[in-house]
């Protein structure tokens, strides 16, 4: 302290200050006073003591010093005033002294350390406080960090709780609805209708949350362990796809269960009996409606992301689950968002997919100003799309769909009329009872066998096949045709509506009419895009198992057959044969009915092509005659088919008309195309629409064969008419029937005869009765000749005889 003194001395001597002012006992014990005075230990800031020099102000320590020996001064002079003045006057000396000595301080130097003799001690002291003070501080502040922890952490235990322990409440409030209130409402006489509409899909919901708190109790942890919150978001993970599944058919079908509760509020002695059901059934809760239960999944879908929320909002970040919850968190929310447009796009559906049946009188009265517009629009729209004015919206991923949902439509279609055809085929079968009618086949074996195993087949086996068909093959595909409706609705309304978004997509503002046609159009194209796939498999799925039903029942017919034909296989004549033998003998048994029955079909066949000539009409007689007369007989040929022109040049005709042929080409050199004269004009007419005409009423060139008598052409020639006396010849006839002219074959129901040549009459008719056409033999060939052709000749005489007709 001396050497700092001296120092101070020694600068304040340099600066005109004596060094015996400064040695003033008074003085120095006045600036140490003054001194320890500001080194209190009390002072906030406990660092060693340092002056710093200011450039506006006197340093606030020199002026602290001031004061103090300026108040020492002035304490001493009270007391001595009186006695001793020349003290007084030195003490203020001195006092001017210090001031001296600080102000020269300030202005010599930057910062004057001043260190009492106890500086070094009361530094550790000071050190030891600030450690001990800062320790506290951390302490306090680690305290409350646990506290704020702990807290955070208790809330998180709550928010746990809150969710489980709703979930069980929740899961406990369905089933009191599902069980007791559905049960009691069954017992009802009479029950409500449409009863089970109103509990559709609740199974499904409880059985999602069921699985969910039993995965949350399999593992046996409490709310408190850390592994409890990661078992729980895997869960909720876990079940999400059910969980969507389930609540978004509820949800959608909730709006159906309000209207059946509207309907039940109408019947008042019927609501109050549903009233006093579920009163009874949970007297604990006070609902007074269905809707107070049926409510709780729609409601309790949404509270998912809250309870999540609030369970991560107490989750520290640094939770081993923290990225899991919140996951979790996100999953709830997207669940509720998909909910929600599945909800939207069923409304959608629903909204177009109806088909109204409406009359014309309704659908004028649905006719307005804004319709009409909306309609012409759309028209004119598609005719640029046709005529190439405009541009067509093009997308191929929907064009693929719809042309694949044609295709499964036209397969379905045709399917569904396959298997009607086969089972009205299978029922005419049932109706025919063959086994009735008596074969005079009495004491064989086989006939015997056919009407056991034929009414075998007809009462039990074919009947029982048929009602697996119409339930399992036959029912489904109607359905599914039922089915069809409503997609195809739905592409022809996305039609329409694309046909509107067309006209206003090039616009930069739309409307609020205009933004609602856009979004109609967008939501139809997606749900389509969405839907249509889903469906367009399930219906392939549908008809590949419904083919291999069809095939398992064909399997099944055919083993109860065989089971049926092994009872009666050893009584049949040809049950001894070996199994080689037996299949030769199948085989040929098979070919030989083959060509008898290709023998009966040929007889058939020529039975009904029989040659059939109708009366003509006037007008059409005075046009034969008139071509007749004009190209010949040779070339006049009849339409069998009704003729309409497509190109120039072409006639129309009807069926039955005569035309007369001048060539059998056109000027292309086209032999399918004949040119012809109808009487009225000429033109082409298709030659497999025209047949030659033979007219059985002209008269046939002179036979060679037959005499020629002046009376000859007296005699009439008339249709071949049954005759009781033609029919039994004398053993020595004196007539017989011969050809009066040539006739040339057309076909194999007719045969080819030369005039003078004998045949042998079997028919006088056809098989329709027509007797301008006469069934006749000759040379062993049977066929038709026309029956003018015809005439009696004596036997053995060169002169006719009375004709036969």
């Amino acid at each position: 302290m001396q050497q700092r003194l001296s120092s101070a001395a020694q600068h304040s001597q340099d600066n005109g200050i004596k060094r015996g002012d400064l040695s003033s006992p008074q003085l120095i014990q006045d600036f140490a006073e003054a001194i320890s005075v500001m080194e209190v230990s009390g002072r906030p800031n406990p660092s060693p003591f340092k002056l710093h020099k200011s450039a506006s102000t006197p340093l606030r320590y020199s002026g602290a010093v001031k004061k103090v020996v300026k108040k020492n001064q002035t304490k001493e002079s009270g007391n001595k005033k009186k006695d001793n003045q020349d003290e007084y006057d030195n003490a203020s000396s001195e006092e001017e002294t210090a001031e001296d000595l600080m102000n020269l301080a300030d202005a010599g130097a930057h910062q004057i350390r001043l260190r009492l003799p106890s500086e070094d001690s009361f530094s550790e002291e000071t050190l030891v406080s600030q450690e001990r003070l800062a320790e506290e501080a951390k302490k306090k502040s680690e305290e409350e960090e646990a506290a704020a922890k702990e807290r955070q952490a208790q809330r998180q235990v709550m928010a746990i709780e809150e969710l489980v322990q709703s979930e069980k409440s929740y899961l406990k409030m369905l089933q009191i609805c599902t069980v007791n209130i559905r049960n009691s409402l069954n017992n009802l006489q009479p029950p409500p209708p449409n009863l089970d509409s109103l509990f559709l899909y609740t199974e499904e919901v409880m059985n999602v949350s069921s699985r969910l708190l039993f995965k949350l109790e399999q593992k046996q942890l409490k709310p408190k362990n850390p592994e409890f919150l990661e078992n729980l978001c895997a869960s909720f993970l876990s079940l999400s796809s059910e969980i969507e599944a389930a609540y978004k058919e509820y949800l959608w079908n909730y709006n159906h269960v309000s209207l059946v509760e509207n309907d039940y509020k109408q019947n008042e002695t019927l609501w109050s009996d549903i009233i006093k059901v579920v009163k009874s059934a949970a007297p604990e809760v006070n609902a007074t409606s269905l809707s107070f239960f049926l409510v709780m999944p729609v409601q309790r879908i949404a509270r998912y992301p809250l309870l999540l929320q609030t369970i991560q909002k107490h989750t520290d970040p640094s939770h081993p689950a923290y990225a899991l919850l919140e996951q979790t968190a996100n999953t709830s929310i997207a669940l509720n968002c998909n909910i929600n447009e599945y909800k939207r796009f069923r409304e959608v559906a629903d909204k177009y997919k109806k088909t109204e049946n409406l009359t014309i009188m309704d659908k004028i009265n649905r006719l307005s100003t804004h319709s009409i517009a909306k309609k012409t629009a759309r028209f004119s729209q598609y005719i640029k799309h046709e005529t190439g004015m405009a541009p067509k919206l093009v997308d191929e991923e929907f064009d693929t769909l719809e042309g694949f949902f044609n295709i499964l439509e036209y397969g379905i279609l045709v399917l569904l009329e396959n298997v009607e055809t086969y089972l009205f085929h299978l029922q005419r079968f049932l109706e025919c009872k063959t086994e009735e009618f008596d074969f005079d086949m009495d004491g064989e074996k086989a006939p015997v066998c056919y009407k056991e195993i034929h009414t075998a087949l007809r009462q039990w086996i074919l009947p029982m096949f048929e009602k697996r068909m119409r339930t399992l093959i036959h029912k489904p595909l109607c359905e599914l045709r039922d089915l069809l409706v409503g997609p195809k609705n739905l592409i022809r309304k996305r039609l329409h509506k694309l046909l509107d978004y067309e006209v206003i997509e090039g616009k930069p503002k739309l409307s609020y009419e205009e933004q609602a046609v856009a979004n109609a159009y967008k939501t139809i194209n997606t749900l389509l895009l969405n839907e249509l796939p889903r469906f367009n498999g399930l219906a392939l799925q549908m008809i590949w198992r419904m083919l291999g039903t069809f095939s398992c029942l064909h399997r099944d017919l055919a083993a109860d057959m065989e089971q049926l034909f092994q009872g009666f296989a050893l009584q049949l004549p040809h049950s001894s044969y070996h199994p080689t033998e037996f299949q030769e003998w199948v085989e040929t048994a098979v070919l030989e009915g083959a060509r008898n029955l290709d023998i009966l079909c040929q007889s058939v066949q020529e039975t009904l092509n029989s040659p059939a000539v109708q009366p003509l009409s006037p007008s059409c007689q005075r046009r034969l005659q008139q071509l007749t007369d004009k190209h010949g007989s040779g070339k006049i040929f009849q339409v069998t088919n009704t003729v309409v022109g497509t190109r120039d040049f072409d006639l129309n005709l009807t069926k039955g008309d005569f035309v007369a042929l001048i060539s059998e080409f056109d000027t292309r050199g086209d032999k399918r195309r004949w040119l012809v004269d109808s009487g009225a004009k000429k033109g082409y007419v298709p030659s497999s629409k025209l047949i030659r005409y033979h007219q059985a009423a002209e008269d046939p060139p002179p036979s060679p064969f037959l005499p020629t008598l002046g009376n000859m052409m007296a005699f009439r020639r008339h249709s071949c008419i049954p005759d009781p006396q033609v029919v039994h010849v004398t053993s020595q006839p004196l007539f017989q029937v011969v050809a009066a002219y040539d006739f040339m074959a057309r076909g194999s129901h007719e045969v080819s005869v030369r005039a003078g040549e004998p045949v042998r009459v079997l028919e006088s008719q056809d098989k329709r009765g027509n007797s301008e056409w006469s069934l006749v033999e000759a040379r062993g060939q049977r066929g038709y000749v026309p029956s003018n052709y015809l005439t009696r000749m004596p036997v053995g005489t060169g002169s006719l005889a009375p004709p036969l007709y």
